[in-house]
């Protein structure tokens, strides 16, 4: 996959003030901002790159008020690094893509992984399955 790179202003022409903050400037949305999220089969893609990131079938509810998914679509779509912000150590994960801020994982999570992919809902797209 081909890395995106886009300058600041190309970014904040192509997204919402909110997806610009969320993504480009590791912001987060309010919890329970998508509580009508889709729950179709379908995919999950990068707002910033259409990368696709995470299955339908992998998402569940967590209770967080954050859309959250127990895997993503494939281990080579996301990055992550240490975010040490708000007095917390959390790991950050981010589309591998484009960079941009997806939300965190956390190892909470159910069966099989046992983890929690916490996820900015403005920083993705959902495309039903055809």
């Amino acid at each position: 996959m081909d890395k995106i790179v886009k300058s600041e202003a190309e970014w904040r022409a192509q997204l919402s003030d909110l997806a610009f903050k969320v993504t480009r400037q590791h912001g987060t949305e309010r919890a329970f901002t998508h509580d009508n999220f889709p729950k179709a089969a379908g995919t999950f893609r990068c707002i910033c790159c259409d990368a696709p990131l995470f299955d339908a079938a992998h998402k569940f509810d967590s209770g967080t008020g954050w859309p959250s998914f127990w895997q993503p679509l494939d281990d080579e779509a996301l990055g992550t690094k240490e975010d040490r912000s708000w007095f917390m150590r959390r790991t950050e994960v981010h589309c591998a893509r484009c960079d941009a801020h997806m939300g965190h994982v956390f190892p909470d999570g159910p069966a099989p992984t046992g983890l929690r992919y916490c996820i900015n809902g403005v920083a993705l797209r959902f495309e039903p399955e055809a």
